[in-house]
């Protein structure tokens, strides 16, 4: 392998690569989502933000996991606030 394909395999993104929490903050950061690594924390602790792993106590963040979590965020085009994102349901 020469040095330039090792540079370039290094390079691509994978989605299992593990994320700390500034690098998931910087990644989220390309979906419009602007969480700081504190924020990251408070809401895995309260269950409302992306799920992560712990190895040896160190929260880790599959960037696929990441991506997914994201783009779930992201309501699509509405022309009002009445109107419900594509694909939601009314509650019962």
């Amino acid at each position: 392998m020469t040095p330039n394909q090792h540079d370039a395999e290094s390079a691509v993104e994978r989605d299992d690569d593990l994320l700390t929490r500034n690098q998931a903050s910087e990644f989220l950061q390309r979906f419009g989502i602007r969480m700081k690594p504190t924020t990251l924390a408070r809401a895995w602790s309260v269950g409302n933000g992306p799920p992560c792993r712990h190895i040896r106590g160190k929260p880790l963040y599959p960037r696929g996991v990441l991506r997914g979590w994201a783009e779930a965020q992201d309501s699509g085009l509405r022309r009002a606030s009445w109107e419900r994102p594509a694909g939601a349901r009314r509650a019962p």
